[in-house]
């Protein structure tokens, strides 16, 4: 009996609808590219005002280095005093809120779709991120969708988070498992 194979000529997400029209995606892919992708850009207050007037939801005191990368600003929240470091990646195809006084460490990768890889036709799934207030992601992690980061809670350096991070604890690994409580010091 010969096994079930893939089937990409059968992919179809036409059920799938990223919430803005074409132009307004095509101005921000461009936008995107030409502000915030690119590394010769340091100045965070315009990334920050771009992201706004495309519809995220931003706190005050963001700051967001070189070269991010932002799928879809208006399914983005960010709370106050948040950092964003270079080379983030924000594949928002689903809602992505950051509490406030989070940092996403360098090459961070917040992740809201990825593939069926039971069917044959390869289904698009998608799930929101939440970081709530005080959240750590370290330098090369992931978040993965539907994934939430309960407060303060910490992914270690090149982790991938596919399940809840519970609140002041740390988890290290792929897949992430705890390793020990935080604690913040005065």
């Amino acid at each position: 009996m010969k096994p079930n194979i893939t089937r990409q000529d059968q992919f179809n997400n036409d059920w799938y609808h990223p919430g803005a029209s074409k132009l307004k995606m095509i101005a921000w892919f461009l936008l995107n590219a030409l502000f915030l992708r690119n590394s010769l850009n340091p100045i965070s207050s315009i990334k920050v005002s771009l992201l706004r007037l495309f519809g995220a939801k931003i706190g005050k005191g963001v700051l967001i280095k070189p070269a991010v990368n932002i799928k879809y600003p208006w399914r983005l929240t960010i709370g106050d005093h948040t950092w964003i470091g270079e080379n983030v990646w924000i594949d928002n195809l689903a809602d992505v809120t950051i509490g406030a006084n989070v940092c996403l460490s360098q090459g961070a990768f917040l992740l809201t779709g990825n593939h069926n890889y039971k069917k044959s036709s390869f289904d698009l799934m998608i799930g929101p991120i939440t970081l709530e207030d005080g959240a750590w992601i370290g330098a090369k992690s992931t978040v993965c969708p539907g994934v939430t980061c309960l407060s303060h809670a910490v992914l270690a350096v090149n982790s991938v988070a596919t399940s809840d991070l519970q609140p002041y604890t740390i988890y290290s690994g792929n897949p992430a498992k705890e390793v020990r409580k935080r604690t913040i010091d005065e």
